[in-house]
């Protein structure tokens, strides 16, 4: 790993402390609910919440969370073709969204003014 990546994992690691000792009532009410999909508690299987998980991180495009998840659903059992699958299906959720989205635009530029 480079200097630079170093560096920036422990700037990283110091703002997170820096929110969690901020809002520490939060962070712990957060962490509580994100331990939800590490558990083995509820009907889904634990490889399909990190499944899940990896999809919401791509969409959402948290590299964190997709460093986490990935990980995790490999240790619960996930194959590379899952986490393959999983990308597309992301990726034509979100195209979906966009498209749901237009249409909400063409209805705005109806109402408009002009």
């Amino acid at each position: 790993m480079s200097a630079a990546a170093d560096a920036a994992r422990v700037a990283d690691r110091r703002a997170a402390g820096q929110l969690r000792a901020g809002a520490p009532d939060a962070f712990a009410a957060f962490a509580q609910l994100n331990g939800h999909v590490a558990s083995d508690d509820g009907e889904i299987p634990r490889r399909y919440r990190e499944l899940i998980a990896v999809g919401v991180a791509l969409t959402t495009q948290c590299t964190t969370c997709l460093d986490a998840h990935v990980k995790a659903a490999k240790q619960a059992g996930a194959s590379e073709q899952e986490i393959a699958e999983t990308t597309y299906i992301a990726a034509a959720i979100r195209a979906g969204g966009a498209v749901v989205h237009g249409r909400l635009a063409l209805q705005q530029y109806d109402a408009a003014e002009g």
